[in-house]
């Protein structure tokens, strides 16, 4: 059992990258304060603990009812994640906080824990057959609270990437922030575009 739990924990960490997530969602909170950050950090670590746990338990019953293949995700989440990327890239994000300017100061940063960040990031087309694919070879009930167990382990170190991302990025300076978040901003759309290439990939080779 032991051996199960260290294997879906591995498996699940290189996946969803906690320590590659982290840089991304301090880009995109960005003049949040931390105890908005950590909330939206903490809902996006529960909303898509609750996607992969569906997904793990139903994804197979819950896609083949919906007529929705696998690459579709890939495809869907590539496209969304590319239009954040290129927000991050010009500051276009930045501007629509300056022009809410005189809303309630938590409320200048969007909501980020939904979307990007719960689904497709961290419960994105490979942390979701993942999942589908270890419960799918877990044997009782037992192996597959293992897995979930794993599960529960890689996202409390997500959070806790998450939560530490933002001071850190704020210890830097206004200057190299900026500069890493277009970075940052660069990599999200080499992330998008790879997405997007894998869909049409799995696609073409199917037909």
């Amino acid at each position: 059992m032991l051996d199960l739990f260290l294997s879906a924990f591995v498996t699940l960490f290189v996946v969803i990258d906690p320590p590659g997530c982290a840089p991304i969602y301090a880009g995109l909170v960005k003049g949040a304060s931390a105890r908005h950050a950590t909330a939206m950090a903490l809902r996006a670590c529960v909303i898509a603990t609750l996607i992969l746990v569906t997904f793990a338990l139903f994804g197979e019953n819950l896609l083949g009812a919906l007529h929705i293949e696998l690459n579709s995700f890939r495809l869907a989440g590539g496209i969304m994640l590319f239009v954040i990327a290129l927000d991050m890239v010009f500051e276009k994000r930045t501007q629509r906080r300056e022009e809410r300017a005189e809303k309630v100061r938590d409320e200048h940063v969007e909501d980020v824990s939904v979307f990007p960040m719960a689904m497709p990031m961290i419960a994105g087309p490979g942390s979701i057959a993942t999942m589908m694919l270890l419960t799918a070879r877990a044997h009782g009930t037992e192996q597959t609270l293992m897995i979930l167990a794993a599960l529960g382990a890689v996202m409390v170190l997500t959070f806790a990437a998450l939560a530490a991302a933002g001071p850190l990025m704020r210890l830097m300076g206004t200057r190299v922030e900026a500069v890493i978040t277009r970075l940052l901003g660069v990599l999200l759309a080499a992330l998008a575009a790879q997405y997007v290439i894998d869909g049409v990939k799995a696609v073409l080779t199917a037909v």
